[in-house]
């Protein structure tokens, strides 16, 4: 969903602290995240669960899966237009790297069993292909092995810690399936020495269940109001997007 003006405003006056490193880490095609979040030029963005990295001020994109073979495409595609026929209210999502098939809109039971049953469906076609079947909300995504957002939060900790600004405060916020291996990873940054033993770590996840997050936040409202705080709390007198100093 577009982030209202309100978030924007709020994103721009925490990343207008040249302490802090922002990143939306999403499962979302890098095309709709730069037009959402383009007023945000010092807002780094990992789109496609972080298969595509942009550093905050940078225009290009990094590409940091392992595999530019989409072969597998032409396979899983076809299993799913099958589900998508019999299933009234579900579609196809074709991203760069992926592919998604979304069935929100479907009948929630009948969704949630077609989704299982074509989850090991795609799992037995693609058994030999470097990919992994993912199920998430009302989602059910085909991706590249070796790409995960909580690879890209290592990357990202592990870039800082060698340009000398490992991070002294790290809280991480999501609400997905996909987010636990964000979670995980914080979990580990500091045995694996990308994070200093003396970080503040908050893992949050949005809504009370079952997490590797140490946290929750009840539902998004509380995450904006808790953003809001840090915007306040935040030493950054004007952040205006066409302040730029080159530093992430």
């Amino acid at each position: 969903r577009t982030p209202s003006a309100e978030v924007i405003s709020i994103l721009n006056r925490i990343c207008g602290d040249l302490n802090n490193t922002i990143f939306i880490v999403s499962g979302r095609r890098r095309d709709k995240l730069s037009t959402w979040f383009s007023p945000c030029r010092k807002l780094g963005i990992a789109a496609e669960h972080g298969y595509f990295l942009r550093w905050p001020q940078k225009e290009e994109w990094e590409i940091c899966g392992q595999s530019s073979d989409f072969g597998w495409m032409q396979m899983a595609k076809p299993v799913m237009k099958l589900y998508t026929e019999a299933t009234d209210g579900s579609a196809i999502e074709t991203k760069e790297s992926a592919l998604v098939w979304k069935y929100r809109d479907a009948d929630p039971g009948f969704g949630f069993s077609q989704a299982k049953e074509m989850l090991d469906h795609l799992e037995s076609v693609l058994a030999n292909e470097p990919v992994a079947v993912k199920s998430g909300q009302f989602i059910v995504e085909v991706k590249p092995q070796g790409v995960s957002k909580g690879l890209v939060a290592g990357k990202i900790f592990t870039s800082m810690a060698e340009n000398r600004k490992r991070a002294d405060f790290v809280l991480c916020i999501g609400d997905d399936r996909s987010d636990e291996d964000m979670f995980e990873i914080i979990g580990d940054a500091v045995s694996r020495n990308i994070l200093s033993a003396n970080t503040s770590v908050f893992a949050c996840t949005v809504g009370q269940k079952p997490s590797k997050a140490k946290y929750y936040l009840d539902d998004t409202s509380e995450v904006i109001t808790m953003l809001e705080s840090l915007a306040e709390a935040t030493d950054s007198p004007s952040c205006s997007e066409e302040e730029s100093d080159g530093s992430p």
